[in-house]
């Protein structure tokens, strides 16, 4: 639990964990990817970008992870969720009006 969460993807965020949701991760889940609100915020504007998608933090957090393990991928079929358009506009555009670091 805390008492504060911060963060571009407020879909995912949660102040106290449910316990029932926690005991399916830990029955069904085999791996867990975290990423950062870098990674999130590029993921955005990667969607935006690449396929005209509209995609709030929540929803570009599959994505973000997806890309992340590109190498871990590599030759595999693999499905993201791609939900969730809506991002506020103000935030939108700062995101997109973002630098992106690896088309440095």
């Amino acid at each position: 639990s805390t008492d504060r969460v911060e963060t571009i993807a407020d879909g995912l965020a949660v102040r106290v964990p449910d316990a029932e949701a926690l005991e399916l991760m830990r029955t069904h889940v085999s791996r867990i990817v975290e990423v950062s609100e870098d990674e999130i915020r590029a993921a955005v504007r990667h969607l935006y970008s690449d396929t005209h998608q509209v995609a709030e933090g929540a929803g570009a957090a599959a994505f973000a992870a997806i890309a992340q393990e590109r190498e871990r991928v590599a030759g595999r079929r693999v499905a993201g969720i791609l939900s969730g358009g809506n991002v506020d506009r103000s935030t939108f555009v700062e995101i997109l009006s973002e630098a992106d670091p690896s088309a440095a």
